[in-house]
Parts: C-alpha cells; structure tokens; sequence
C-alpha cells in the first residue's frame, strides 16, 4: 500500500509544486506590500491568497479525480490493473493520499492564514483586536461555533469527512459510467449525472440527520459520521465495480 500511496503522490506532485509556487510569489507580495506599505499591493496579494486557500484545495481534490479518470477510461489501465494488487488497495491508495493532501493542504492555508493576519495585526498595532477580528467573522458564518479545540476539531472531523465523501462519490460515478460507457460519447455526461444525484442525496441525508441537534459540534460529528459510513460503502462499490468490469 505505501508503494502505490508514493505512486499516486507522485502523480499529484505537479499540481502541487505549481501551487505552492504561486502561493509563494502571493506570500512575497503580500509582505511586500504590508512593510513597503503599498496598500494596492496589499489588497491584491490578500485576495489571491485567500483564492488560492480555497481554490487550492479544490485544485488537489479535483486533480486525483481527473487522474482516476484517465486511469480507468484509457489504455493507462491496463498499466493499472496489470500490477500484482487488488482494486481495493489501487482504490484505497488513491483515497488515502488524496485525505491526506487535503488535510496537509487545508493546515498548510490555515497556518499561513494565521500568520498574515497576525502580521497585518501588529504592523498595524491592533494585535489584540485580531482574535475578536476571527470570531466575529467565523460567527457571521455559524453563530453557534465553539473558537475553542473540541469545536475546531469538530468542524475539522466534518469538513475532511465531507471531502472524502465527495471524492469516493466521484470515483463511484467514474467506475459505473467507464463500465457502462468505457470510451462512449455520453461517458462524462453520466458520470457527472450519477455524482450529482448521490452528492445532493447525502447532502439531504445530513441535514435531515442533525436537523434536531441544537448542538453544532455534534452536528459535525454526526453528518461527519454519515459521510464516513457513506465513503466506505462508495469505496467498496468502486472497487467491486473495478474488479468485476473494468479489471483485466
């Protein structure tokens, strides 16, 4: 398993070589502008960062989609399913690395995060401000979350569950629709269909489950819950899917 996790890595390193660069020239500009004080400078090297922190994680999510794509509906597959290994461990190498990406990833932003907003804080000699700065705006969003570790750990727990929840669904609707359609016109028109369907079934599934939990912790916990139930169940549909159709 650690040989195919480094493989799969390896394929995804590109993507995200590319964007640490980026994120690299916007962190250079970014204190460019606040010790020069070039308020334009500033301002655009913030909005890209803060682009980049969300679009970034989107950008590793969607690339090991893109690459399970090409995996299983070119002759790459044969490649693939010709190694002494079972669909399983391909398919549990591929989620494994991409969680992981995700939760380096998302920590990575997080930190720099805090940092620049720390730095911005005490060049401009409100440090203090700056924790009631992340409430206020965390609160616009939910209210009702907890700024302390168990509430950060619970939002943490729903929102990775929740991405892997997206991407097991996106392998699933790969699978069906290159067993059903391998190399067909309508291929892609299907697999975003099928992914569609289960996406907004989940999502409906969540909040009907937390619906009556006044507590937001546990409301995290429990749709974290539902969608770690569901990425095992997707997980091995996806894999019998591959074994039985797509595995020569």
């Amino acid at each position: 398993m650690s040989k195919l996790m480094k493989y799969e890595f390896r394929k995804t390193l590109a993507t995200k070589l590319i964007l640490l660069g980026i994120t690299a020239v916007a962190e250079i500009a970014f204190l460019l502008g606040l010790y020069l004080e070039k308020t334009r400078l500033l301002a655009t090297s913030v909005a890209i960062l803060t682009l980049l922190a969300i679009g970034g994680i989107l950008m590793i999510g969607l690339g090991s989609i893109l690459i399970f794509h090409r995996d299983i509906n070119t002759k790459q597959s044969y490649m693939l399913f010709m190694t002494p290994n079972s669909c399983y461990k391909i398919l549990g190498a591929k989620v494994i690395e991409n969680g992981l990406s995700i939760l380096l990833g998302g920590a990575f932003f997080f930190t720099l995060g805090a940092i620049d907003i720390a730095l911005l804080f005490a060049k401009e000699g409100n440090i203090q401000e700056m924790w009631k700065w992340i409430e206020d705006l965390i609160h616009s969003i939910n209210k009702n979350i907890q700024l302390d570790a168990k509430g950060l750990a619970c939002v943490t727990f729903g929102l990775l569950s929740s991405w892997i929840a997206t991407v097991t669904t996106a392998y699933l609707a790969e699978a069906v629709s290159a067993a059903l359609l391998n190399g067909k016109k309508y291929n892609g028109v299907l697999s975003f269909a099928l992914f569609l369907v289960i996406t907004i079934l989940l999502s409906w599934l969540g909040q009907k489950a937390t619906q009556a939990i006044v507590s937001v912790n546990l409301g995290f916990l429990i749709q974290g819950g539902i969608f770690l139930l569901a990425s095992g169940l997707m997980y091995v549909a996806t894999a019998q899917t591959m074994e039985r159709k797509l595995s020569v």
